[in-house]
């Protein structure tokens, strides 16, 4: 019973610190400003290209390949801070299953 509730506490601290993280990062990038700044992320951050760093010769360059990932990583925990609801985000913080739910746009009508 005092693990549950230990439980509990934890996650209340980690919903509001996703909270808090979530409600910041609307508002530096929901601007006009913030825009432009993803705009510019986007690239820098290899939102669109991959990752993969050749060396001279064609062989992978391993650690810039490393540094692009991190910068990819980055890219991807703003924008799920941007699309995700607080409650997709506390799932994938703490590692368990959540369904979600599939648009209209999303389905192929032409079955």
């Amino acid at each position: 019973m005092a693990e549950e509730e230990g439980q509990a506490q934890r996650d209340a601290r980690a919903l509001e610190a996703i909270r808090n993280c979530r409600r910041a990062m609307r508002l530096c990038f929901g601007s006009p400003a913030g825009q432009d700044v993803l705009v510019a992320l986007s690239q820098f951050c290899c939102a669109v290209d991959s990752c993969v760093a050749a060396a001279k010769g064609g062989q992978v360059d391993i650690q810039r390949t490393l540094v692009l990932e991190g910068r990819r990583e980055v890219w991807l925990t703003i924008q799920n801070n941007l699309n995700l609801t607080e409650e997709h985000l506390f799932y994938l913080a703490t590692g368990r299953h959540v369904q979600i739910e599939q648009e209209d746009d999303d389905v192929d009508h032409a079955a």
